[in-house]
């Protein structure tokens, strides 16, 4: 079993607090985040960002895993992860995660090449998290 943690504090009300997140690698230290970073793109990070970041990263790991398991390891794998809420009643949900790729990838079919972007899209453990759908567009370079 593997784990990874992360700890997030929160001081005051939804609208005026503000928290900071911590993870245990040291990467993020008392990040600040907040509404205003959330929705009004304050300087500080929020979740949606951190989803979106994590579910490039793990996509990116995955596609590069399956292509060099097929004989065509990637010279570089570019990745776009847009997390898109929308408001439902008075509160918000994640309705889309889109993955927008482009890669190098020597002497790969297109054919093939989307073949295992879409396994990749699929079978990463941060796509499996998600209720919402997931779009990807990849193209090769």
């Amino acid at each position: 079993m593997l784990k990874r943690e992360a700890h997030a504090v929160w001081k005051g009300t939804g609208m005026d607090g503000k928290g900071v997140l911590t993870t245990t690698s040291g990467t993020l230290k008392d990040t600040p985040y907040s509404f205003h970073t959330r929705f009004e793109n304050a300087e500080g990070t929020n979740p949606e960002e951190l989803i979106a970041a994590a579910h490039a990263g793990c996509f990116d790991m995955a596609l590069s895993f399956m292509l060099t398991g097929a004989g065509f390891p990637p010279d570089e794998l570019n990745t776009k992860a847009t997390i898109v809420m929308e408001k439902e009643g008075v509160h918000w949900t994640v309705v889309e995660a889109q993955l927008v790729l482009r890669a190098k990838v020597p002497g790969i079919t297109n054919d093939k090449f989307q073949e295992l972007a879409n396994q990749a899209k699929e079978g990463c453990p941060v796509s499996k998290l998600f209720k919402a759908r997931i779009t990807l567009d990849a193209k090769l370079a």
